[in-house]
């Protein structure tokens, strides 16, 4: 596709029979210039019809980056096909399977880490940057590379969300039937599902979008399929009823991912279980947050230490409100005989920790809850009333028959549903299930072995620990949007014992044919597969597993590497490497990077009840892509970052600051008609150490600071140390080179007066602001895009140029003689403030050192007076001190390089005596006051200690201040004394 399709005013094509434009050639790659006529069109004129018309803006013509040409440059980046791997850059793949985001997402700032880290679900995590970077950066380094994007179908949060709109058109999804709220959730994903994509191209994402997946396409449901099958037929997935997180309102199962925790206000409920057959005083008093689950209680338990109790184990209590139902009295090392009363009442249907405790006991379950949050007929009166006001009811009970003790303010750690927000019930529940333990094994040995690295290396210890520890994974959801169970049941067999596994209805009637007779009915498990089992194989299955001949399957698996949040290492990381060695036979990445979580300028985490979720959109509108990705991205692997709008705004400030350089650099380039110049230009190397000190010390410092610089961040690029990069390079751009080295520059081209010395600062500021472009472009792509095509002689685009070389000759020698310079530039600029001489006041200077450090520095003389504001023909250098040394103000710079400047060349000493004599004697009151309240012991005694303190830390810097303004008058004094 030609660019010509993308500019905003194709008339322009036409219009050019008057000019022969000297275009770059990427910006119009199909246009013929054979066409125009001979009037030349200098760059400058161009830059005007670039900005008008073209994808990039131009700095010669606008005072800032302008953002909107941001989805222009991001389509033509698309367009071009540079998004996309190419194959014969080399057989070295880097490979990044992008951690698929809810098809029901909307980007919050959460998300946007990930694109330059990556994206994943309604989670706020800060993925999405680090991985744009991690792509950019090793598609210029010549890899091919791809970026796997995709959505997943969001199984739980996509049927609520359609859910809600028809209960909007007050319609419910059973009135519909599944087939048909099927059919209508499709129709929301084709209209509403690409917004997430939209919003993470927006952020600057280049992915490969000619391979974007969705979990429920074709291919990754026929993956998802095979999986249950062989993972059935290993004898790894099974049956049963067990102990669940269960949604009342959903009606189905929820993973622990889908539960969120949050501390809130509640009631801790005390309440008497009388000793079956024992007197009045013979009760067991039980602390609990839900009376309501005593129904479900199988037995009481008490720490077989605990002196309190130890007469009544082995005998029975009465559970109460149950017409006199016994339960045996137990003793456990797991009661905590120090919390509460020590006495544990053992629900198992409806408590984890109960349920695993009565499995290893051997006791019974009791569930007294309905799927819809309402109790069951083991609640006796209760039955059918919702589970919150059967609480009340009962304790209101409690309290006229007298079981009731007391009841206090407890704060509860109450589990919710992340998409519904109700309260999640431990249900026990009939599910499918995957044995983990001998996965898992596999899994831990992969890390063992070093065959996954994860970073930060900290993190190991949790996937360690998850995995030693690791619990069946119930894989079912009572949902009608998501991968069917591929398993059939016989009509009028029992459905535990009968069933048939199989990868279509076809091959299931087929096998229940042969076992059963033509006259078999069968009928299809009505769940769906929890929506992080098709994740779980999302690394492999995007390349076309369980087809392993495809191409993009022998050429990038294993992937590289996945990014993601911390806070999911285990309930989806964890797993993919356990399914990829499963299924494929090695881990599916070599490195998992885990980033921290985007939280608010107070360190909040986001989420839409705090109301302090950021859209990214409206961020890009007011500080631009590249400061939100380059604010984003200065984080710390594994660690939170706060967001505020001073750091973006700063940020948007590199952004203005990196335009203005581009600015000051085309500006004093040859104009593209001055081939001799250029010539010359491009003639200039600096990659060897010859080439290197054959540059005055202004231009070697510069160079080899960015060749320092170029080892230092690809090397922390190859670490993945993102925000080392970020500070290093902003550091070495705004510092180095913007506040030095283009000012010092200004004396070669401006004040010269030799073209040969200013073709060597032009090439220099050219070498490095291009390189200085490459080493930010995965940061801040798109400014950094612009810049590049502004610039000459441009033969490729800078997203797909080749990364700078490293080890390239740097002179640690001249680095610390141009640092000499600085120190001496700074200790004169220092002097002018202390002095407040007017900026544009050109002063004397003396500069005294030893013959080699003289000469160094003097040939730096007009960099010296441009940088310091002195009077180039009243510079003087000398080993030892000036005459008028006592008329003069010493500055000591570094050692053996000091410089004297005159005071009456600087300032009416006169008039400096006077006016400081004065400010001296306000000082001096001002003092004196605070020493008064300091001496009185009223105010000492009485007065608050801060409030002591600060009169104290005030008193000894008006001290500190009137010492120094006595040591500058005399000094200005013996001055006067000295010239009369």
């Amino acid at each position: 596709m030609s660019l010509q399709t993308a500019i905003s005013a194709p008339s322009f094509l036409s219009s050019c029979s008057g000019y022969r434009l000297k275009f770059n050639p990427l910006f119009f790659p199909n246009f013929s210039f054979s066409r125009c006529r001979s009037n030349r069109l200098g760059r400058r004129n161009f830059a005007v019809f670039a900005s008008e018309n073209s994808v990039f803006t131009s700095p010669e013509m606008d005072k800032s980056f302008d953002f909107t040409s941001e989805e222009r440059i991001y389509n033509w980046w698309e367009s071009q096909g540079f998004f996309r791997p190419k194959f014969d850059q080399g057989t070295e793949h880097f490979v990044i399977p992008m951690p698929p985001p809810n098809v029901t997402g909307s980007l919050h700032m959460g998300h946007a880490m990930f694109v330059t880290l990556e994206l994943l679900d309604d989670l706020l995590s800060s993925e999405f940057l680090d991985i744009d970077i991690m792509i950019r950066y090793n598609r210029m380094k010549g890899k091919p590379t791809l970026w796997l994007p995709g959505t997943d179908h969001a199984g739980i949060a996509t049927q609520l969300v359609v859910e809600r709109m028809l209960a909007f058109e007050g319609m419910k999804r059973v009135e519909l039937g599944r087939d048909e709220f099927t059919k209508r959730v499709w129709e929301w994903k084709e209209k509403y599902g690409g917004t997430i994509t939209n919003q993470i191209k927006r952020l600057g994402a280049s992915c490969d979008w000619s391979r974007e997946h969705f979990t429920l396409d074709e291919q990754l449901s026929r993956a998802v399929i095979e999986a249950f099958v062989r993972l059935h037929e290993k004898g790894l997935i099974y049956q049963g009823s067990y102990i669940v997180n269960w949604s009342p309102k959903l009606q189905t199962a929820v993973s622990d991912l889908e539960v969120e925790y949050s501390e809130e206000p509640g009631i801790l409920y005390y309440i008497k279980y009388r000793v079956a057959g024992g007197s009045r005083s013979d009760f067991l008093t039980i602390a609990t947050t839900r009376p309501e689950t005593l129904f479900g209680d199988v037995a009481v338990a008490v720490h077989p230490q605990d002196e309190r109790y130890s007469k009544y184990i082995g005998q029975m209590a009465i559970v109460p409100m149950t017409y006199g139902r016994h339960v045996p009295i137990i003793s456990d090392k797991y009661v905590d005989k120090d919390f509460g009363t020590g006495v544990l009442k053992i629900s198992p249907g409806h408590d984890h920790n109960d349920y695993l405790l009565a499995r290893k006991l051997g006791l019974p379950l009791l569930n007294v809850m309905n799927k819809d949050g309402t109790l069951n007929e083991v609640a006796g009166l209760y039955c059918g009333l919702d589970r919150f006001e059967a609480r009340k009811r009962l304790w209101s009970d409690l309290e006229e028959t007298g079981l009731a003790v007391k009841n206090e303010p407890h704060t509860l750690r109450v589990p919710r549903s992340q998409r519904g927000g109700e309260v999640i019930e431990p249900l026990v529940s009939k599910q499918w299930f995957v044995t983990m333990e001998p996965l898992a094994e596999k899994a831990l040995h992969a890390v063992e072995k070093g065959e996954l690295t994860i970073m930060p290396e900290r993190f190991e210890k949790i996937y360690n620990h998850w995995l030693s520890n690791i619990k069946d994974w119930c894989i079912s959801r009572q949902l009608w949007w998501g991968h069917r169970i591929p398993v059939w049941y016989i009509a009028g067999k029992d459905c535990e014992e009968e069933y048939i596994v199989a990868r279509s209805a076809d091959e299931a009637l087929e096998k229940a044919y042969k076992k059963y007779g033509k006259d078999v009915e069968i009928y299809q498990d009505p769940d769906v597969l929890d929506t992080w089992f098709s994740s779980a194989l999302w690394p492999f299955s995007t390349l076309g597993w369980p087809d392993t001949s495809t191409e993009d399957f022998k050429r990038f698996y294993p992937t590289t590497m996945l990014e993601t949040g911390h806070d999911i290492l285990f309930f989806w990381v964890a797993r993919m490497v356990m399914m990829g060695i499963e299924f494929t036979g090695k881990v599916p990445f070599s490195y998992v990077y885990l980033h921290g979580l985007i939280r608010d300028s107070q360190g909040r985490k986001m989420s839409k009840t705090l109301g302090n979720v950021i859209d990214p959109i409206d961020t890009i509108k007011e500080f631009g892509t590249d400061a939100l990705r380059f604010t984003l991205s200065l984080g710390t692997a594994g660690q939170d970052l706060n967001l505020s709008t001073e750091r973006l705004t700063a940020n948007k400030s590199f952004t203005n600051k990196l335009w203005n350089a581009g600015k000051f650099v085309l500006q004093n380039l040859p104009s593209e008609e001055n081939v001799s110049d250029w010539e010359i230009m491009l003639d200039y190397k600096f990659d060897t150490e010859e080439s290197l000190l054959k540059l005055p010390l202004s231009e070697c410092w510069v160079v080899s600071k960015l060749h320092t610089l170029i080892d230092v961040v690809t090397e922390s690029y190859d670490k993945f140390f993102f925000g080392d990069v970020g500070r290093e390079t902003y550091d070495f751009f705004w510092s180095d080179f913007a506040d030095w080295y283009i000012e010092a520059s200004k004396a070669r081209l401006y004040h010269s007066g030799d073209n040969t010395v200013a073709l060597v600062a032009q090439a220099v500021l050219l070498y490095v602001f291009e390189n200085t472009l490459k080493l930010l472009h995965p940061f801040m792509p798109f400014v950094t895009e612009a810049l590049w095509q502004a610039l000459p002689k441009r033969k490729t685009a800078l997203i797909v140029s080749a990364w700078p070389h490293t080890s390239l000759p740097r002179h640690a020698n001249l680095i610390k003689r141009f640092q000499n310079l600085q120190a001496l530039t700074r200790a004169i600029r220092n002097a002018r403030a202390e002095y407040s001489v007017e900026p544009a006041k050109r002063i004397s200077a003396s500069i005294v050192g030893s013959e080699e450090v003289i000469q160094y520095i003097s040939k730096e003389k007009d960099v010296l007076a441009l940088l310091s504001r002195l009077d180039l023909q009243n510079i003087h250098f000398t080993d030892s001190p000036p005459g008028d040394a006592n008329q003069s103000v010493h500055l000591v710079a570094s050692e053996g390089l000091e410089a004297y400047l005159p005071l009456a060349d600087m300032i009416d000493i006169s008039a400096e005596v006077e006016r400081l004599s004065k400010r001296l004697s306000k000082m001096q009151m001002e003092y004196e006051g605070l020493k008064a309240r300091l001496s009185s012991p009223k105010f000492v005694e009485k007065a608050p200690e801060d409030i002591v303190r600060g009169v104290q830390e005030k008193a000894a810097e008006a001290e500190e201040k009137i010492n120094l303004t006595k040591n500058r008058l005399a000094f200005l004094k013996s001055t006067v004394l000295v010239s009369k």
